[in-house]
């Protein structure tokens, strides 16, 4: 039996909770598939030309920029519980609004009130689960989140899948998003409050009734007083104390992970996979039906990250990962460049599964997890809340010019302009991004911030 899966099965705790909270990940998965197909069908019936169909998929991302910088504010302010809470809510009147819109424009604007849901829960659900993680499978853990995104991905092109012949079905297949945020809501009903967000509120007696819960067989009240440690350390903090010198590297390893993440084009592959595949030659309806085995890999290698986070550690993973995909985006731009549409039009597919694949078991999982992990608890919901609105404001980027960079440089420059921006990542994550497996928050934070006090070294007598 896997380590992860040995080690996880003792906290069953632990696992509830974080599935439950990972169902704001399921948000943005479903979200994010379900526009892909529906897209192929928007615009015939809301008549909208590349302009539309841009702000189409980017008004959720340009929510999400919002989303993401109240989310980690609420977080600090309310709990991290009930910022999910809140999110879920927001997402179902978005999704409901999405489905009866009659013009482009509504479309966009109830695509914006779903993007500060996405943006809010991307922002706190890492924290959340991390904070209530054991070091040992805080990595396998945390990154239930990514895999919840895989899911409602894949989901997602499931119900298009099914709906691609219906009349108007691409309401239908956005309308069903109100689906997660129901449960999300009714899941965080029944969740304890993160631990550490107790002990920055002096609960700690409710703190250790839930540190009791998530550890079996540790020592809880050693784990409260390095929380409590840490917290007497910190001041009250706002954004500029993000740029510290205590915290600016971590700052710089975060908001680096956060803009490669979108660099590479992951996005374009998951928003306009169907696109891409129309490329070939294919029908909408065949598209559809190939992107499926996308979501399926998607899912597939996700689940092994999850079990080997722990293990291999997120640093390899995260190498390995990008320097795979670099090589997919390069067979595709060949794919473009050589004129094998007809020829060898698989290319383009397995070019596609190749690059899903490689992006799952790295900068997918990765990202979420460690900026979870890197910072300062005092500022940590700022923290991630900054790198979350790094990553949406990239995610909006690449997404609304893609088919404007299509237009103007041509598919194989597009994607060999990816392929470059991924070689610069992984210089990035060589020389910046540390090994944070198996270690506690509060060593973590220790280790990375210069300026963190240090317990000082047993006094060794000196040689006769």
């Amino acid at each position: 039996m896997p380590g992860y899966v040995r080690e996880a099965s003792r906290n069953p705790f632990v696992l509830k909770i974080s599935m439950l909270a990972a169902l704001g990940g399921l948000l943005f998965g479903y979200d994010t598939g379900v526009i892909s197909g529906a897209l192929l069908y928007i615009k015939e019936d809301l008549h909208a030309g590349s302009l539309a169909q841009s702000w189409i998929v980017a008004g959720l991302l340009a929510g999400a920029v919002a989303g993401a910088l109240a989310g980690g504010r609420l977080a600090d302010l309310i709990s991290r519980r009930w910022t999910l809470l809140i999110s879920g809510i927001i997402y179902v009147v978005g999704a409901l609004a999405a489905a009866l819109a009659q013009t482009s424009g509504q479309l966009v604007t109830a695509r914006v009130v779903l993007g500060l849901a996405v943006g809010a829960a991307s922002a706190v659900v890492p924290l959340y689960i991390a904070e209530h993680t054991p070091p040992r499978i805080r990595g396998g853990t945390v990154s239930y989140n990514q895999l919840m995104i895989t899911i409602g991905i894949l989901v997602a092109y499931l119900v298009n899948f099914a709906l691609r012949n219906v009349d108007g079905g691409w309401r239908w297949m956005v309308g069903l998003g109100a689906t997660p945020g129901v449960v999300l809501v009714f899941s965080m009903v029944f969740v304890p409050y993160s631990p550490r967000w107790l002990m920055q509120r002096g609960r700690r007696p409710e703190a250790r009734r839930v540190l009791a819960r998530t550890r079996r067989g540790e020592d809880v009240d050693a784990e409260l007083d390095e929380i409590e440690s840490v917290v007497a350390q910190e001041h009250r903090t706002g954004f500029r104390d993000l740029v510290r010198p205590a915290v600016r590297p971590m700052l710089v390893v975060g908001i680096g992970l956060a803009v490669i993440q979108q660099a590479v084009g992951v996005n374009t592959v998951v928003y306009f996979s169907p696109t891409i595949l129309t490329y070939t030659g294919l029908e909408a309806s065949d598209a559809i039906a190939q992107a499926l085995t996308v979501g399926i890999t998607n899912v597939v290698f996700t689940v092994v990250a999850v079990l080997l986070l722990d293990r291999v550690g997120r640093r390899t993973l995260l190498i390995t990962g990008t320097a795979g995909l670099t090589v997919a985006l390069a067979l595709l731009a060949a794919f473009f460049g050589l004129g094998w549409q007809d020829s060898a039009p698989w290319v383009a597919l397995v070019a596609l599964l190749i690059y899903i694949a490689a992006f799952a078991i790295g900068l997918g999982p990765v990202f979420w997890l460690m900026i979870s992990e890197i910072f300062p608890l005092a500022v940590r919901g700022r923290a991630i809340a900054v790198c979350s609105l790094f990553n949406w404001a990239a995610n909006f980027l690449v997404s609304y010019y893609f088919l404007q960079l299509i237009d103007a440089i041509g598919r194989a420059s597009t994607f060999w302009l990816y392929a470059g921006l991924s070689v610069i990542g992984i210089v990035f994550f060589i020389a910046k991004v540390p090994e944070t497996r198996n270690r506690t928050l509060e060593e973590i934070e220790r280790d990375l911030a210069p300026s963190a006090p240090r317990p000082a070294a047993p006094n060794k007598p000196r040689p006769a």
